[in-house]
């Protein structure tokens, strides 16, 4: 592969308050972790006394070939920029540029394009946008799957009431900077609480957008919002931005003709805070963050219908946490869960699909924010899920994202990128 960030390069933005971002060639300091296999039932649980054990239907998934978890010591993060201004997702626009799109708690989205860190952000809206605390502020970005031809793209925030906010925007003539003034308000969802937004947006296989909720915040989803399908909280969304003003409902929705709310796809979610689907096979990954033992990771096919109902607050992770489910309620336990020992808040990964290390193609990555605890998750022929630790980075991992190629980076909350590469 011809290397990637050859040049030092230190720009200064213009975003207001943002900090100096650098395209750097530096090898990051991380080291491979003690490899281990972490299983849901080799866990141990101390249920509250007063809480129902009751379990309900937990479905299985079929068996579905995946590779086995290559050795990591082969293989390292390189810091490849820094100096973003508490970055929270990284991800590319699919229209051949090669650029990558760096998002920014305050409001800021900054520009990578050929290997150079641009001065002028893509778009600042730090004036729409309440970012206090670790859990609100500019939190999603998505380009509309047909972006090279219509110039749309998406973001997920919280306004300056705390609530949330999807939007579309439009690039401006110059293709490095939106027009800020072209939002077109799509959804907007009352937050009760100001933490627990979820904040993901993606466009999936089947061309919809997709959105994460939370249960609306505080502790133990007071309201019961994960298992009330009337509310938007607790859920992902999947909506048509094509086919109607600000947005239709797909036919095939769990609920669109009642039940529940229409836009719902999935429920029974904490704090979703980063969700994928395969670019090859279309399943689809989620992490959910939890309450006080356990992080998980969920798992359904590509192609799946919706409706699926994933256990909080009945359950956390693989466990029965508050409340007994109704007899015959189905509920989808994750793939793979640890315990906070380990982390305390998961960041949901992407699926490898590069070509560069062809030996992790089908691996999932993702990683825990306050450990810099980084796995590796694939699914043996035999059906088993194998989740092992790969690394311990000194990072507070925020997300993952692929470039146009599949290449897998990862964001530092403190400012800095890494791409997965060899060593």
């Amino acid at each position: 592969m011809n290397k990637l960030w050859i040049l030092i390069l230190a720009l200064l933005l213009a975003a207001c308050g943002a900090g100096t971002p650098t395209v750097v060639a530096d090898l990051s300091t991380s080291t491979p972790g003690n490899l281990f296999t972490l299983q849901p039932e080799e866990t141990v649980t101390n249920e509250p006394s007063d809480e129902a054990t009751a379990e309900a239907t937990v479905t299985e998934e079929p068996s579905r070939p995946a590779p086995s978890i290559p050795n990591p010591d082969a293989y390292t993060w390189r810091l490849v920029a820094e100096g973003f201004n508490r970055p929270l997702l990284v991800a590319n626009a699919g229209d051949g540029s090669g650029r990558l799109f760096i998002v920014e708690q305050d409001g800021a989205i900054q520009v990578i394009a050929e290997n150079q860190a641009l001065n002028t952000p893509f778009l600042n809206i730090g004036g729409r946008v309440l970012s206090e605390g670790n859990e609100q502020g500019l939190l999603g970005l998505a380009f509309h799957p047909n972006y090279e031809d219509n110039g749309y793209f998406y973001v997920n925030y919280t306004d300056n009431n705390g609530d949330t906010v999807v939007a579309r925007y439009s690039v401006s003539a110059d293709a490095n900077v939106a027009d800020v003034d072209s939002e077109q308000i799509i959804l907007q969802v009352d937050q009760p609480y100001g933490n627990h937004n979820g904040g993901h947006i993606e466009f999936g296989p089947d061309g919809y957008l997709y959105i994460s909720l939370g249960d609306g915040g505080s502790g133990d989803d007071p309201g019961n919002n994960g298992q009330n399908p009337d509310t938007l909280l607790g859920s992902i969304l999947r909506i048509d931005v094509d086919g109607g003003d600000p947005y239709a409902i797909p036919a095939d929705n769990p609920f669109a003709n009642g039940g529940g709310a229409p836009e719902i796809w999935f429920y029974g979610l904490r704090n979703p805070w980063r969700f994928t689907f395969d670019s090859e096979t279309g399943d689809i990954y989620i992490a959910d963050v939890g309450q006080n033992q356990y992080e998980e990771i969920n798992f359904l096919p590509g192609g799946i219908a919706g409706g699926a109902n994933f256990g909080w607050r009945y359950r956390e992770g693989a466990h029965a946490y508050i409340g007994s489910p109704p007899e015959g309620l189905s509920l989808i336990d994750p793939v793979a869960e640890y315990q906070h020992p380990v982390g305390c808040s998961v960041t949901g990964g992407v699926v490898y699909r590069g070509n560069n290390l062809p030996e992790w193609n089908g691996v999932y990555l993702y990683g825990d924010f306050c450990t810099g605890v980084m796995f590796g998750l694939a699914q043996g022929s035999d059906g088993v899920w194998n989740n092992q630790e790969i690394y311990r980075l000194p990072i507070n991992i925020t997300s993952f994202g692929a470039d146009e190629s599949g290449e897998i980076y990862v964001l530092d909350r403190n400012g800095d990128l890494y791409w997965f590469d060899a060593e």
